[in-house]
Protein backbone atom coordinates (compact mmCIF):
# COMPACT_ATOMS: atom_id res chain seq x y z
CA UNK A 1 0.00 0.00 0.00
CA UNK A 2 0.90 3.45 -0.99
CA UNK A 3 1.59 5.76 2.13
CA UNK A 4 3.34 8.48 0.66
CA UNK A 5 1.20 11.33 0.94
CA UNK A 6 2.20 13.56 -1.88
CA UNK A 7 1.49 10.77 -4.12
CA UNK A 8 -2.10 10.21 -2.41
CA UNK A 9 -2.41 14.12 -2.81
CA UNK A 10 -2.11 13.50 -7.05
CA UNK A 11 -4.70 11.07 -7.15
CA UNK A 12 -7.19 13.06 -5.17
CA UNK A 13 -6.50 16.34 -6.62
CA UNK A 14 -9.78 17.08 -8.14
CA UNK A 15 -12.32 16.81 -5.26
CA UNK A 16 -10.87 18.07 -2.23
CA UNK A 17 -11.55 21.45 -0.49
CA UNK A 18 -11.40 22.85 2.83
CA UNK A 19 -13.98 25.17 1.67
CA UNK A 20 -17.96 24.96 2.01
CA UNK A 21 -19.77 23.88 -0.90
CA UNK A 22 -21.73 26.69 -2.61
CA UNK A 23 -19.00 28.73 -1.61
CA UNK A 24 -17.50 31.34 -4.51
CA UNK A 25 -14.61 29.83 -6.06
CA UNK A 26 -10.87 31.01 -5.56
CA UNK A 27 -8.28 30.53 -8.17
CA UNK A 28 -4.57 31.35 -7.63
CA UNK A 29 -2.69 32.42 -10.86
CA UNK A 30 1.01 32.83 -10.75
CA UNK A 31 2.65 34.34 -13.94
CA UNK A 32 5.35 36.56 -13.90
CA UNK A 33 3.43 38.30 -16.76
CA UNK A 34 1.08 41.15 -15.64
CA UNK A 35 -1.01 40.44 -19.21
CA UNK A 36 -0.81 37.32 -18.94
CA UNK A 37 -2.60 37.22 -15.56
CA UNK A 38 -4.82 39.74 -16.54
CA UNK A 39 -5.86 37.69 -19.52
CA UNK A 40 -6.36 34.44 -17.22
CA UNK A 41 -8.37 37.15 -14.94
CA UNK A 42 -10.35 38.24 -17.58
CA UNK A 43 -11.73 35.29 -19.31
CA UNK A 44 -12.39 33.80 -15.68
CA UNK A 45 -14.81 36.58 -15.19
CA UNK A 46 -16.88 35.21 -18.26
CA UNK A 47 -16.83 31.39 -17.25
CA UNK A 48 -16.97 32.02 -13.59
CA UNK A 49 -18.14 35.08 -12.65
CA UNK A 50 -18.64 34.80 -8.83
CA UNK A 51 -14.73 33.26 -8.46
CA UNK A 52 -12.29 35.19 -6.54
CA UNK A 53 -9.25 35.35 -8.70
CA UNK A 54 -5.71 36.43 -7.11
CA UNK A 55 -2.66 37.14 -9.12
CA UNK A 56 1.20 36.79 -8.07
CA UNK A 57 3.86 37.76 -9.95
CA UNK A 58 6.15 35.35 -8.13
CA UNK A 59 6.67 32.43 -5.75
CA UNK A 60 7.31 34.25 -2.98
CA UNK A 61 3.87 36.35 -3.25
CA UNK A 62 1.95 32.85 -4.02
CA UNK A 63 3.39 31.02 -0.94
CA UNK A 64 2.30 33.75 0.99
CA UNK A 65 -1.29 34.03 -0.26
CA UNK A 66 -1.55 30.05 0.01
CA UNK A 67 -0.80 30.37 4.23
CA UNK A 68 -3.26 33.29 4.44
CA UNK A 69 -6.17 31.38 2.92
CA UNK A 70 -7.32 27.83 0.90
CA UNK A 71 -7.53 27.80 -2.91
CA UNK A 72 -9.86 25.65 -5.18
CA UNK A 73 -7.45 25.90 -7.79
CA UNK A 74 -4.10 26.91 -8.79
CA UNK A 75 -2.50 27.80 -12.25
CA UNK A 76 1.01 28.17 -12.15
CA UNK A 77 3.43 29.03 -15.02
CA UNK A 78 6.75 26.80 -15.87
CA UNK A 79 9.22 29.50 -14.90
CA UNK A 80 8.30 32.86 -12.66
CA UNK A 81 10.95 35.13 -11.88
CA UNK A 82 12.41 33.67 -8.34
CA UNK A 83 11.31 30.08 -8.52
CA UNK A 84 10.47 27.08 -11.14
CA UNK A 85 6.87 26.41 -11.54
CA UNK A 86 7.45 23.29 -10.19
CA UNK A 87 9.28 24.53 -7.22
CA UNK A 88 5.89 26.23 -6.48
CA UNK A 89 3.62 22.78 -7.01
CA UNK A 90 5.97 21.27 -4.83
CA UNK A 91 5.57 23.66 -1.91
CA UNK A 92 1.84 23.34 -2.13
CA UNK A 93 2.26 19.75 -1.26
CA UNK A 94 4.70 19.39 0.82
CA UNK A 95 3.97 22.73 2.74
CA UNK A 96 0.70 24.40 2.45
CA UNK A 97 -2.31 24.29 4.49
CA UNK A 98 -4.28 22.79 1.58
CA UNK A 99 -1.87 20.66 -0.36
CA UNK A 100 -4.97 18.67 -2.44
CA UNK A 101 -6.02 21.58 -4.88
CA UNK A 102 -5.54 20.54 -8.27
CA UNK A 103 -2.30 22.55 -9.85
CA UNK A 104 -2.05 23.23 -13.81
CA UNK A 105 1.18 24.41 -15.39
CA UNK A 106 0.33 27.10 -18.37
CA UNK A 107 2.98 26.96 -21.04
CA UNK A 108 3.49 27.66 -24.18
CA UNK A 109 6.43 24.90 -24.29
CA UNK A 110 4.26 22.31 -21.81
CA UNK A 111 4.09 20.31 -24.93
CA UNK A 112 8.05 19.24 -25.04
CA UNK A 113 8.01 18.96 -21.19
CA UNK A 114 4.34 16.33 -21.40
CA UNK A 115 6.52 14.34 -24.13
CA UNK A 116 9.25 13.83 -21.84
CA UNK A 117 6.88 13.45 -18.76
CA UNK A 118 9.05 16.12 -17.15
CA UNK A 119 5.95 18.19 -15.25
CA UNK A 120 6.73 16.02 -11.76
CA UNK A 121 4.45 14.14 -9.79
CA UNK A 122 3.43 17.98 -7.66
CA UNK A 123 1.24 18.90 -10.94
CA UNK A 124 -2.10 17.73 -11.26
CA UNK A 125 -2.26 18.64 -15.04
CA UNK A 126 -1.51 21.12 -18.02
CA UNK A 127 -2.82 23.47 -19.84
CA UNK A 128 -0.89 24.41 -23.69
CA UNK A 129 -1.71 28.35 -24.24
CA UNK A 130 -1.71 27.86 -27.97
CA UNK A 131 -5.11 26.56 -27.61
CA UNK A 132 -6.27 30.35 -26.34
CA UNK A 133 -6.93 32.12 -22.88
CA UNK A 134 -10.86 31.65 -23.47
CA UNK A 135 -10.27 27.46 -23.85
CA UNK A 136 -8.11 27.79 -20.29
CA UNK A 137 -11.10 29.50 -18.60
CA UNK A 138 -13.62 26.66 -19.42
CA UNK A 139 -10.62 24.25 -18.74
CA UNK A 140 -10.86 25.66 -15.22
CA UNK A 141 -14.55 25.99 -14.87
CA UNK A 142 -14.50 22.45 -15.30
CA UNK A 143 -12.67 21.52 -12.13
CA UNK A 144 -13.96 23.99 -9.81
CA UNK A 145 -17.57 24.34 -11.18
CA UNK A 146 -18.47 21.02 -13.11
CA UNK A 147 -21.54 21.29 -15.22
CA UNK A 148 -24.53 19.38 -14.63
CA UNK A 149 -25.09 18.02 -17.96
CA UNK A 150 -23.09 17.81 -21.27
CA UNK A 151 -23.51 16.99 -24.63
CA UNK A 152 -21.21 14.39 -26.70
CA UNK A 153 -20.78 11.18 -27.31
CA UNK A 154 -17.92 8.90 -26.33
CA UNK A 155 -16.31 5.70 -27.87
CA UNK A 156 -15.69 3.87 -24.96
CA UNK A 157 -13.61 0.63 -25.23
CA UNK A 158 -12.96 -1.73 -22.04
CA UNK A 159 -12.56 -4.95 -21.87
CA UNK A 160 -13.62 -5.55 -18.21
CA UNK A 161 -17.24 -5.79 -17.59
CA UNK A 162 -17.20 -4.59 -13.83
CA UNK A 163 -14.95 -1.10 -15.18
CA UNK A 164 -17.05 -0.36 -17.82
CA UNK A 165 -20.22 -0.34 -15.97
CA UNK A 166 -18.82 1.83 -13.61
CA UNK A 167 -17.27 4.15 -15.63
CA UNK A 168 -19.89 4.34 -18.03
CA UNK A 169 -21.85 5.38 -15.26
CA UNK A 170 -19.93 8.10 -14.17
CA UNK A 171 -20.28 9.43 -18.23
CA UNK A 172 -23.95 9.34 -18.25
CA UNK A 173 -24.55 11.25 -14.93
CA UNK A 174 -23.21 14.03 -16.81
CA UNK A 175 -25.51 13.56 -20.00
CA UNK A 176 -22.72 12.00 -22.36
CA UNK A 177 -23.97 9.20 -24.51
CA UNK A 178 -21.73 5.86 -24.70
CA UNK A 179 -20.98 3.81 -27.38
CA UNK A 180 -19.24 0.58 -25.17
CA UNK A 181 -17.21 -1.66 -27.39
CA UNK A 182 -15.01 -4.12 -25.77
CA UNK A 183 -12.21 -4.76 -27.98
CA UNK A 184 -10.29 -2.53 -30.53
CA UNK A 185 -11.39 -4.68 -33.36
CA UNK A 186 -14.81 -3.85 -32.69
CA UNK A 187 -14.20 -0.29 -32.16
CA UNK A 188 -12.28 0.02 -35.47
CA UNK A 189 -15.08 -1.58 -36.72
CA UNK A 190 -17.73 0.98 -35.66
CA UNK A 191 -15.21 3.84 -36.84
CA UNK A 192 -15.20 2.54 -40.00
CA UNK A 193 -18.99 1.92 -40.64
CA UNK A 194 -19.86 5.35 -39.37
CA UNK A 195 -17.34 7.00 -41.96
CA UNK A 196 -19.48 5.26 -44.67
CA UNK A 197 -21.99 7.12 -43.60
CA UNK A 198 -20.48 10.47 -43.05
CA UNK A 199 -20.10 10.28 -39.65
CA UNK A 200 -16.39 10.30 -37.72
CA UNK A 201 -18.32 8.01 -35.20
CA UNK A 202 -18.07 9.49 -31.98
CA UNK A 203 -17.36 13.00 -30.31
CA UNK A 204 -14.11 11.83 -27.89
CA UNK A 205 -12.34 7.92 -27.62
CA UNK A 206 -11.86 6.64 -24.57
CA UNK A 207 -9.49 3.71 -24.63
CA UNK A 208 -7.87 1.11 -22.28
CA UNK A 209 -4.50 0.40 -23.35
CA UNK A 210 -4.75 -3.13 -22.42
CA UNK A 211 -7.79 -5.22 -23.95
CA UNK A 212 -8.69 -8.56 -25.17
CA UNK A 213 -7.84 -9.30 -28.67
CA UNK A 214 -4.55 -8.75 -30.93
CA UNK A 215 -4.59 -4.92 -30.65
CA UNK A 216 -3.73 -2.84 -28.07
CA UNK A 217 -5.34 0.84 -26.83
CA UNK A 218 -1.95 1.97 -28.79
CA UNK A 219 -3.08 0.31 -31.85
CA UNK A 220 -6.61 1.82 -31.81
CA UNK A 221 -4.70 5.24 -31.75
CA UNK A 222 -2.53 4.72 -34.49
CA UNK A 223 -5.16 3.22 -36.23
CA UNK A 224 -7.25 6.55 -35.84
CA UNK A 225 -4.05 8.87 -36.66
CA UNK A 226 -3.01 6.80 -39.52
CA UNK A 227 -5.36 4.93 -41.47
CA UNK A 228 -8.38 7.45 -40.55
CA UNK A 229 -6.28 10.26 -40.81
CA UNK A 230 -8.26 11.95 -37.66
CA UNK A 231 -6.12 14.37 -35.73
CA UNK A 232 -6.12 15.56 -32.59
CA UNK A 233 -8.99 18.39 -32.95
CA UNK A 234 -11.34 15.92 -35.20
CA UNK A 235 -11.23 12.97 -32.86
CA UNK A 236 -9.71 13.55 -29.37
CA UNK A 237 -8.41 10.33 -27.66
CA UNK A 238 -7.94 9.91 -24.03
CA UNK A 239 -6.00 6.79 -22.81
CA UNK A 240 -6.52 5.03 -19.53
CA UNK A 241 -3.88 3.24 -18.38
CA UNK A 242 -2.29 1.84 -15.34
CA UNK A 243 1.22 1.76 -16.38
CA UNK A 244 3.59 4.71 -14.70
CA UNK A 245 6.33 4.21 -16.71
CA UNK A 246 7.28 7.16 -17.78
CA UNK A 247 8.65 5.73 -21.04
CA UNK A 248 5.35 3.89 -22.09
CA UNK A 249 3.30 6.89 -21.18
CA UNK A 250 5.61 9.56 -23.21
CA UNK A 251 4.91 6.57 -26.66
CA UNK A 252 0.97 7.31 -26.25
CA UNK A 253 1.03 10.98 -26.54
CA UNK A 254 3.78 10.99 -29.09
CA UNK A 255 1.56 8.32 -31.05
CA UNK A 256 -1.06 10.88 -30.48
CA UNK A 257 -3.21 10.60 -27.28
CA UNK A 258 -4.42 14.36 -26.63
CA UNK A 259 -4.25 13.36 -22.78
CA UNK A 260 -3.87 10.17 -20.25
CA UNK A 261 -5.97 9.22 -17.35
CA UNK A 262 -4.44 7.09 -14.94
CA UNK A 263 -5.88 3.77 -13.55
CA UNK A 264 -8.09 3.43 -10.99
CA UNK A 265 -10.08 6.28 -12.64
CA UNK A 266 -10.95 9.26 -10.40
CA UNK A 267 -14.12 10.33 -11.42
CA UNK A 268 -14.22 14.21 -11.07
CA UNK A 269 -10.54 14.13 -12.97
CA UNK A 270 -12.54 11.81 -15.86
CA UNK A 271 -15.01 14.35 -16.66
CA UNK A 272 -12.87 17.05 -16.48
CA UNK A 273 -10.29 15.90 -19.12
CA UNK A 274 -13.19 14.48 -21.59
CA UNK A 275 -15.36 17.40 -21.38
CA UNK A 276 -12.38 19.90 -21.74
CA UNK A 277 -11.05 17.76 -25.05
CA UNK A 278 -15.04 17.73 -26.04
CA UNK A 279 -14.97 21.50 -25.64
CA UNK A 280 -11.68 21.45 -27.71
CA UNK A 281 -12.65 19.81 -30.05
CA UNK A 282 -16.04 21.84 -30.76
CA UNK A 283 -13.72 24.95 -31.12
CA UNK A 284 -11.68 23.72 -33.62
CA UNK A 285 -15.06 22.37 -35.45
CA UNK A 286 -16.11 25.60 -35.52
CA UNK A 287 -12.66 27.60 -36.61
CA UNK A 288 -12.77 25.12 -39.73
CA UNK A 289 -16.38 25.01 -40.45
CA UNK A 290 -18.04 28.16 -39.26
CA UNK A 291 -21.58 26.41 -39.74
CA UNK A 292 -21.20 23.55 -37.29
Amino acid sequence: MDDDPVARSVRMNTSISSRSIGEAPRVLVVDGSKVVRQLITRVLAAELPAAEVVGCATGEEAQRELQSGAFDFITVALRLPDMDGLELARYVRESAPQAYVPIVVVSGDVDDRLHRRALGEHVTDYFDKSLGFPALGAFIRGYVSPEASATGTVLYVEDSRVVALATRRMMERCGLTVRHVVSVEDAIALLEADRELGWVGADVVLTDVSLKGKLTGGDLLEHIRTEFGYGKGRLPVLVMTGDENPANQAALLKAGANDLVEKPVEESLLITKLLFQLRVAQHMRSLNDPST
